[in-house]
Order: structure tokens, then C-alpha cells, then sequence
């Protein structure tokens, strides 16, 4: 029999939140919801499968849906076979529950050698031939993520990937939808701190070709040189490449069945395979400094206090990008031909500031620690970087030399320091999303919700309105 020490609270609260996806299932099941029924049968292309969001998109369209086929885009690694590559991916934990229900789903998912920052996205012209005759569906999450990527790898990945993913898209045949995956932040620049973002276009900060000719002819270095320059008013390269690919797909889309999803920053699922899922790749984002404070990790913030919280569960991504394909197809056929832009975060019509996030962190977890974490949760905030380097110092990386002292006399591996000046790195680039705050118009992705029958609802929650912050922390 199970002694009190033998339980994990977390577990158990975890257990609570899976019972709840009863209803989700018992949908699913009936298998004949309009957005399942688009699905049906059909053959969908993915870029950036191997990612946090790619991921639990592909498991989401198996364990929802009944399409006939998934190409996944996937990176060559040396030594590496595609199919050693795709059991590589299929071995997160995201794919367990469909291991277990579906496990004939490994026989749908193709993989497809390529590498979005090459021209075609250096797919061969064989599986070119094979994607443009079969694809109806493509959804472009490829990107690189990194803040601080150079501008010459941001703009080969984020723009001229988007560019050649385009391409295929116009080359497809059948094609039903393209989803275009982007940022909330493209357009959240500094003359716009505090006002509204809206679901539109607006003017790119630099024509996306004269962006692409400068990669591809400018030395790494000398881009380098001029990067801040250029990017002017947006606070990272990631975020401009992001921009400027927008003015790619409003030009090169326009005769598409072509829509774009804004997400904010994506962080753990809220229930979808399972409650508190992240990609173990996404350590180093926002969604490990959220661990971290859950497992006791984490207890210097740059964050605002008052500033709204800009984050968004992956599985409401996924399930906004899913319906978002469904809705164009059906959106075009009735003569609307216009590139609608669908911005999914909770800081809009669901609001909570840092310091309530620091509060539950301090509070509610303590109520639910896992025998894993390694101390009580509590947060240090501040919005000045000088004090949060003092902070960092005290609260994590003295401790952490401590910690590797001993592992060193032990025998053990050294990786706190290590980790912790990842953490804070990544928490400075971090630090223009937590300390200023945006408006985010998303009209388009509640109505988008709205229209959406009840068992379609059900299955593809994203909701922001029901999002508990307290129960999600």
C-alpha cells in the first residue's frame, strides 16, 4: 500500500486534468465533426515537425482526425537515416497515448528529407514531384525561434524558407489550405508598446527580397555589423525576419487559400496529449523558466509585475492552426479569397500580470510539489537588469557552483552553471516580451471559434476565455 510520501500531488492534479478530456474523447470518437470530416482522407504536409509545435500538431491531427497521410519535413543529420530520424522524433512522450490507440499511425507519417534554409527547402526534385501531386493541406511552422540568431540565418530560415514554402504551395495541385505560422511579437516594435497589434498586415521593415540577396551574398560578420541598423525598431532578429516573411505571404499568397496564426509565446499544453507536455528541445525557452519555477529551479525573474503575460499552451496553437485550414477552404470556396490573420494569445481576453503568475508560483505550487522539485517555489522580480544579475548570482548561479563543486568530488557530471547561464541569457532576450506589453487584437481567431459546431468546440479547444491561470501554473 502506497505510503503519503509515495504520492506525488502533482500526479494526482495532473490525473484530475486528463479525466477532464472525457468529454474531447467522447467527440473525437464519433469521428464525423465538419472539421473532421475535412480532414478526412486527406494528404497534409508539415514543415518544423520535429519541433515543439510540430510535434503535438501531428499527434493532434492523428488522434483527432482521420487523414490519410502526414509528410514531415526533417533535417539530414550525419550518419542518420530519414526513418532513423523519424523514430528519433517519435520516441517524446507526446506520441505515447497514440502509441497505444493508433499505433498503426508510424505507416502514415512520411518522412521527407529537406532543410527549410535551402532553396526548395532542399527537398530532392523526386519528393517534390511526390508532394505537389498528393499535399492539400501544408502548414508552415518551420522557423528558427532563437532571439539572438544572426540576421543572415534568420533571414534564410524565417524569409526565404517561407518564400520556397510558398513555392510548393503554388506547385501543389489539390492544394485545400496553407497555414502560414508566425508571431504575435512581428509586429509588436517599440513605436508600439502599449497600443493595439491588429490581426492585418502592415508594412514590412524591409522588402523581403533586397532581405534574402543580402543573406545569401553578405558574409555572416559583416551582416553582423549593420544587423542593429536594420532591425531598428524591433527588439530581435527573429522578430523582424518574422515581420518581413508576413510581406512574403501577403504577396506571394495572394492568389492562395492562405491564412496566417499569430501565437504568442507558446508554452506546456494545458490538457492536450497530457497536462504540462513541453518538448525537452524547448528547455531553454519560456517554457523551461516555467518548469524551472515549478521544480524549484527558478527564482530570479526579469519580468514587469504589472505588465500583461503574453503566453499561449501549445495545444491551443495547434487547435487554432487545425481549424484555421478548415475555415479557409470553407472560406474560399464561398468567394473570399482575402488572407485572414488569426492571433491566438490569453493576454487579451484573458488576462493576468506577472505578478499574479509570481504570486501562484510562490503560493498555489507548494500545494502540489512534485517529490522531483528540488526546493519550494518563490520568485525574486525585477525589471532592472542590474539588480537581476545580482539576483541571478544569489539566488542561482553561486548556488550552482556549490552544486558542481560537489559533483566534481563525487564523480558527477558539472551542469548547473551551465544551465544557469543559459537561463539567464535566455531571460535578458526574454526580457522585451515580460517588461512591455501589447494589445493584441484577436477578433478573428474568437470568431473563428464561435462558428465552430459544439463537438468541433470540444475537440478543438482554444477557448482563451477558459484558460485558469491559477489551475494551469
Amino acid at each position: 500500500m502506497a505510503t503519503n510520501e509515495e504520492i506525488d500531488p502533482a500526479q494526482v492534479f495532473e490525473a484530475n486534468l486528463i479525466s477532464l478530456n472525457k468529454t474531447m474523447d467522447e467527440f473525437t470518437a464519433r469521428g464525423d465533426s465538419a472539421v473532421q470530416q475535412f480532414y478526412s482522407g486527406t494528404t497534409v504536409f508539415v514543415t518544423g515537425g520535429s519541433g515543439f509545435l510540430g510535434k503535438q500538431l501531428v499527434e493532434k491531427l492523428f488522434r483527432a482526425t482521420k487523414v490519410a497521410k502526414i509528410f514531415v519535413l526533417l533535417r539530414p543529420k550525419k550518419g542518420k537515416q530519414m526513418l532513423e530520424r523519424l523514430q528519433d522524433m517519435l520516441k517524446d512522450p507526446v506520441f505515447d497515448i497514440l502509441k497505444n490507440t493508433q499505433p498503426d499511425f508510424v505507416d502514415k507519417l512520411v518522412p521527407i528529407a529537406g532543410d527549410v534554409a535551402d532553396m526548395k527547402l532542399g527537398i530532392s526534385d523526386k519528393d517534390w514531384d511526390t508532394i505537389t501531386e498528393e499535399t492539400e493541406i501544408i502548414m508552415h511552422m518551420a522557423a528558427t525561434t532563437r532571439f539572438d540568431e544572426p540576421l543572415k540565418v534568420a533571414a534564410l530560415i524565417n524569409v526565404r524558407g517561407a518564400r520556397e514554402a510558398l513555392l510548393l504551395g503554388k506547385a501543389c495541385k489539390k492544394l485545400k489550405s496553407y497555414v502560414h505560422v508566425s508571431t504575435a511579437y512581428a509586429h509588436a516594435c517599440d513605436f508600439r508598446i502599449n497600443g493595439d497589434v491588429l490581426e492585418d498586415f502592415y508594412k514590412s521593415p524591409m522588402d523581403p527580397e533586397a532581405l534574402i540577396k543580402l543573406a545569401e551574398t553578405t558574409d555572416e560578420e559583416r551582416l553582423n555589423s549593420i544587423s542593429d541598423n536594420l532591425i531598428k525598431n524591433w527588439p530581435n532578429t527573429y522578430s523582424f525576419a518574422k515581420a518581413v516573411a508576413e510581406e512574403t505571404v501577403k504577396t506571394l499568397g495572394a492568389d492562395m487559400p492562405l491564412c496566417v496564426v499569430r501565437p504568442a509565446i507558446v508554452v506546456p499544453a494545458k490538457r492536450e496529449p497530457v497536462p504540462g507536455w513541453v518538448d525537452i528541445s524547448n528547455v531553454y525557452g519560456a517554457s523551461g523558466t516555467m518548469a524551472g519555477s515549478g521544480l524549484g529551479l527558478m527564482h530570479a525573474l526579469f519580468t514587469d509585475n504589472e505588465t500583461r503575460v503574453g503566453l499561449i499552451p501549445v495545444d491551443y496553437v495547434n487547435n487554432t492552426t487545425i481549424t484555421a485550414a478548415y475555415e479557409t477552404t470553407k472560406r474560399v470556396a464561398a468567394g473570399d479569397n482575402s488572407i485572414k490573420v488569426y492571433t491566438i494569445t490569453g493576454s487579451t481576453r484573458n488576462p493576468v500580470r506577472w505578478g499574479t503568475l509570481h504570486e501562484y508560483i510562490s503560493t498555489e505550487n507548494r500545494k502540489y510539489v512534485t517529490p522531483s522539485a528540488v526546493f519550494y517555489g518563490f520568485a525574486w522580480q525585477t525589471t532592472n537588469p542590474i539588480i537581476f544579475w545580482i539576483y541571478s548570482w544569489l539566488l542561482h548561479l553561486i548556488p550552482a557552483y556549490v552544486i558542481d563543486a560537489v559533483c566534481l568530488v563525487i564523480g558527477k557530471e558539472r551542469r548547473f552553471v551551465k544551465i544557469y547561464k543559459k537561463m539567464y541569457k535566455l531571460q535578458v532576450v526574454l526580457s522585451y516580451f515580460t517588461c512591455f506589453q501589447w494589445r493584441f487584437i484577436d477578433d478573428n481567431t474568437a470568431q473563428l471559434f464561435d462558428s465552430l459546431s459544439e463537438a468541433d468546440k470540444a475537440i478543438f479547444e482554444f477557448d482563451v476565455k477558459k484558460i485558469d491561470w491559477k489551475e494551469y501554473m
